[in-house]
């Protein structure tokens, strides 16, 4: 951790740093980076609160205290505004207290428009939310008339900003509104839809939000005991598309999962706990088999932080969301996953041609532990084998 700022260094002093020492903290004061602009930008603070905590071999901690922190430091690392290319052009804010509308809005960092995600409060912004669009710079977007933050449902946006707003009167009509959004972005109807229980079990839903991300495919949300009117209407128009109902049949029915079928080609991405789940959805929806992956590690009880890591799934190196049920144990389907795509090298494949596993982790020690994180550096570090695949650079 970098010593606290001086009193006397002032907001529009230039911070020579390394994105390593960016990354370990720059005191809570926040501080302000030269951009290739020649301009000077601020950077969200960096401190339990702020953008990145612990740093491992193969890991990187990022957010704090609780899921509007997480948003912030995702966005901060994956729009850091810095120089041009890396500015989005619209950042999506959301109500926390509108899981629903955040999951299906994680669409969004997925299509043209990459969008990063922020949370916000219905009557105020939090200041996080507040310090990383600062940090971002949203270009704006033309395909949304320029606007620089898309407002969903019920969240408080900040002023200055041009603002696009996406009311929602229910959350099935605003999934569906945002499926029409992303598809006239694309410019294309969806082949692919997930389906998601937007009542119960939430943590079966969280892996949705990676894989709408790096796909495109749009989340629809359903209920315990059948398929609201808006994912009616919403699917009808999607012309029979490929459906995969993420969730076992205690979160999905096989009711509802039979009044799918109505509507397209469904398949079940299930597993009976919520990270046996998500093994199952970086399986079946990733298709990820073998090492050379990045991966998002977050906790089950934090529902919030699956829309909020979305973006880390649609940029980089494109990591699945995979779960830990608590917060000082890795729960054993995860950790048969982990050793089945453990990167590896041998007599004839050098360390330094091998391929790579990584890992970002969500969340402060109460979501994921430090323990915990030093563990999933051992099962994501490249190790010797008396064989090991041979990489290549063919497609």
């Amino acid at each position: 951790m970098l010593p606290p700022m001086k009193a006397s260094l002032t907001r529009r002093a230039a911070c020579l740093l390394l994105l390593g020492a960016l990354l370990a903290g720059c005191g809570k004061s926040g501080t302000r980076l030269v951009s290739s602009e020649g301009e000077l930008n601020p950077v969200t603070p960096v401190s339990r609160h702020g953008a990145a905590g612990q740093i491992t071999r193969n890991t990187t901690r990022l957010g704090g205290a609780d899921s509007v922190t997480n948003a912030a430091a995702v966005s901060s690392a994956t729009h850091p505004g810095l120089v041009p290319a890396a500015r989005p052009q619209a950042a999506v804010m959301v109500s926390r207290y509108e899981l629903p509308l955040a999951l299906a809005a994680s669409v969004l960092a997925g299509t043209s428009l990459h969008a990063a995600l922020l949370y916000s409060e219905p009557t105020s912004v939090p200041a996080a939310s507040v310090q990383a669009l600062e940090a971002m710079r949203p270009i704006g977007s033309p395909s949304l008339a320029g606007a620089q933050v898309l407002q969903i449902g019920s969240a408080a946006v900040p002023r200055g900003y041009a603002v696009r707003s996406l009311p929602a009167s229910e959350v099935f009509t605003g999934a569906a509104e945002i499926e029409r959004l992303a598809e006239s972005l694309e410019g294309a109807t969806p082949h692919l839809v997930l389906v998601v229980n937007a009542e119960t079990a939430p943590a079966f839903a969280m892996p949705a939000a990676g894989l709408a991300a790096q796909s495109g495919a749009p989340i629809m949300l359903v209920t315990s005991t059948g398929i609201p009117p808006a994912t009616r209407t919403a699917l009808a128009a999607l012309g029979h598309p490929a459906i995969d109902a993420i969730g076992p049949p205690s979160v999905i029915s096989a009711a509802v999962f039979a009044e799918l079928e109505r509507f397209g080609t469904v398949k079940r991405i299930a597993g009976a706990t919520p990270a046996e789940n998500a093994v199952a959805v970086a399986r079946e929806g990733w298709g990820i088999h073998e090492a050379g992956h990045g991966f998002v590690f977050a906790s089950a009880a934090e529902p919030l932080d699956a829309p909020a890591a979305a973006p880390l799934s649609a940029t980089g190196d494109y990591a699945p969301l995979l779960l830990l049920e608590s917060a000082s144990l890795i729960p054993p389907p995860l950790g048969h996953y982990l050793e089945d795509i453990q990167a590896a090298y041998s007599p004839t494949v050098s360390p330094v041609r091998a391929i790579y596993n990584r890992g970002w982790i969500i969340g402060g020690e109460h979501a994921v532990s430090a323990t915990t994180q030093a563990e999933l550096d051992v099962a994501l570090e490249v190790a010797p084998r008396s064989s090991a695949p041979t990489p290549s650079l063919s497609p």
